[in-house]
């Protein structure tokens, strides 16, 4: 592979910037600038331009290969962050024939050496785009690898049940059980209940991503877009004393309490004339219905409310000039119970969030319901006696089991027979 070069940190002056360059010719880079690198090196060194001019005094590393980022030989020179200098190293190693690594690049490489999987490498995208507590903790989570421990967990036990069912066709006459069906059953009821979890989890991992959607609802002019306004920490929404000023729905992206939320400034609700209102009360009610949690503002404890659900937070909006009577209020006005709210709100978040598995992206969710209506079909058909047709069977295990191996980007259909082997002591 050719060796390639590029500038790891973010472009711009700085403090420290770092130019990394992973390949086979990775350690000759040193000798471009006069300084003699050995396979693991920690050194302070002088960079001499071809001229023998200076460069920049500067800190440079060797990793040895197996044992660097990318899995290659790297070398990575850490040179004062001034633009004129990273300039001149990244043309001296383009004069000398490396190539600069395109987009991503060190990444696939770490793929494809098998430093990282796939989930792996979408967890250090997440990382990289983090903005928010919690969607550090997921991504951290993920690129330590928990997807590939869950699926390796999995795939064990797939291959197991597969390897009993293969076991009854080619080699019934060696020594087997009996009867492998009870086991092969306890093994795949074990992973279909675990895939369903996970699967149903991966919607509220993919929001931890993409952030939560909160609306606030309501009739006009009962305090919707001063409480947005609140939490905002700005003038996100016009606010007026006149009914029906919001007639679009205002979002405002927000941390809250270190998760992603995004907070809907929606209509009023009400029967209005106007047809400009009507078509943002339409798109309000299809938001609201469609957001994970509602914060529904009424303007008296008598007020009809339709619930979407049991996490709706019903409050009396503008209570700081309203008799509460026995329920929780908010004026996004004074701040009175906006800090409550936010808890609230926050704790039924982080809930749903502790109740979600690892999986973050769609793409998983769909691996994941694949490997759990294979394995769904085999257990009735076992448990229907529908079992004379093994070997297809066995065929949808091993189906489920490369789905669940898509999850981090590997395949290996030499592992069913390692099983047998080891097992049943076949060939001894």
């Amino acid at each position: 592979m050719d060796t390639i070069f590029a500038q790891a940190t973010a472009p711009g002056k700085a403090g420290v910037s770092i130019v990394r360059v992973s390949g086979p010719n990775a350690l000759e880079a040193g000798r471009l600038f006069n300084v003699d690198l050995d396979t693991v090196d920690r050194k302070v060194a002088r960079l001499q331009d071809s001229d023998g001019g200076l460069i920049d005094i500067a800190f440079v590393l060797s990793f040895e290969k197996g044992r660097s980022f990318t899995g290659e030989p790297v070398v990575e020179f850490h040179v004062h962050g001034s633009r004129a200098i990273v300039a001149r190293v990244l043309d001296r190693l383009s004069a000398a024939g490396y190539r600069h690594a395109e987009p991503g690049e060190f990444t696939r490489r770490a793929l494809e050496n098998g430093q990282l999987d796939l989930a792996q490498v979408e967890g250090l995208a997440d990382l990289i785009d983090a903005e928010t507590e919690e969607q550090r903790r997921q991504a951290v989570r993920v690129l330590d690898g928990a997807i590939g421990k869950l699926v390796e967990g999995w795939r064990s036990r797939l291959i197991r049940a597969a390897a009993l069912l293969e076991a009854t066709i080619d080699f019934a006459e060696e020594d087997i059980p009996e009867n492998v069906f009870p086991e092969v059953t306890e093994l795949l009821s074990s992973v279909h209940q675990e895939l369903k979890r996970e699967a149903e989890g991966a919607e509220i991992r993919e929001r931890v991503r993409d952030g939560f959607e909160v609306a606030i609802i309501g009739p006009p002019n009962v305090g919707k877009s001063t409480l947005l306004n609140r939490l905002a920490g700005r003038d996100a929404a016009i606010t007026s004393e006149h009914a029906g000023t919001t007639r679009d729905v205002i979002e405002v992206n927000m941390d809250l309490r270190g998760i992603p939320v995004t907070m809907l400034d929606t209509a009023g609700l009400r029967d209005a004339e106007d047809a400009v209102e009507r078509i943002g009360i339409d798109l309000a009610r299809r938001r609201a219905a469609d957001a994970d949690i509602r914060i529904q503002l009424i303007a008296s404890p008598d007020d009809r409310v339709e619930r979407y659900s049991e996490d709706d937070i019903i409050l009396l909006g503008k209570a700081d000039s309203r008799p509460l009577e026995g329920i929780d209020g908010v004026s996004g006005l004074t701040g009175l119970g906006v800090d409550d709210l936010v808890d609230r709100v926050a704790a039924l978040l982080s809930d749903r969030v502790m109740s979600a598995g690892a999986a973050t992206r769609a793409r998983h969710a769909v691996a994941l319901r694949e490997g759990v209506v294979l394995i769904a079909a085999v257990l009735d058909r076992i448990a229907e006696g529908d079992i004379e047709t093994v070997d297809l069977l066995a065929e949808d295990v091993r189906t489920a089991t490369r789905s669940l191996d898509s999850l981090v980007g590997r395949i290996d259909v030499e592992s069913l027979l390692d099983e047998i082997f080891s097992s049943f002591c076949i060939g001894k």
